[in-house]
């Protein structure tokens, strides 16, 4: 924002006091100031809760962990996503590092090379956005040649469910 227009996402980070919150974003948004109010939690426990703000029809856009180990979202928060119309921002795709620490033998992606994989990393973040429910992943890096890396798998083609298998039986191996 910074004194020019608005601000495009405002996210409750945590749901921390989101009822108190919430009607002063729908003022914002109102007003122009922001366009799109979001909600996020990192922990499973927290789901609940996360349902019933979605339900509120107050808000256009959710942050959830998902990844090929941590799949909990896929229960109710992504299909309550798809049926509200919601936005869905994936955090921690590589299980904060864990998923990357190893990766499987390259003949192990050879078969994924046909979706624009090269990598483990591009694996496990085409595996995420392969799922139509989600638009966006934000891996966290600090070396510029893996943001680009990072970024060649948010092309098209998409994997089907039997690379999307792989990739799981793969991140559960490593």
């Amino acid at each position: 924002m910074l004194g020019h227009g608005a601000v495009d996402l405002y996210q409750i980070h945590n749901l921390v006091a989101w009822r108190e919150h919430l009607p002063v974003l729908e003022d914002l948004r109102a007003g122009g100031q922001v366009r799109v109010i979001g909600a996020t939690h990192y922990s499973h426990g927290a789901f609940g809760e996360l349902l019933r703000v979605m339900a509120t029809g107050s808000i256009a856009q959710i942050q959830v962990p998902y990844n090929a180990l941590d799949r909990e979202v896929e229960r109710e928060i992504l299909p309550a996503a798809e049926e509200h119309g919601l936005g869905v921002l994936v955090m921690r795709p590589f299980g904060e590092g864990a998923l990357v620490k190893r990766s499987p033998p390259a003949d192990a992606l050879r078969s994924l090379e046909r979706f624009g994989v090269r990598t483990w990393p591009q694996a496990l973040l085409k595996w995420i956005l392969s799922d139509l429910r989600v638009h966006c992943a934000i891996p966290a890096t600090s070396r510029a040649e893996r943001m680009r890396e990072n970024a060649a798998a948010g092309d098209p083609p998409w994997l089907d469910e039997g690379a999307r298998r792989l990739v799981e039986e793969l991140a559960r191996r490593t």
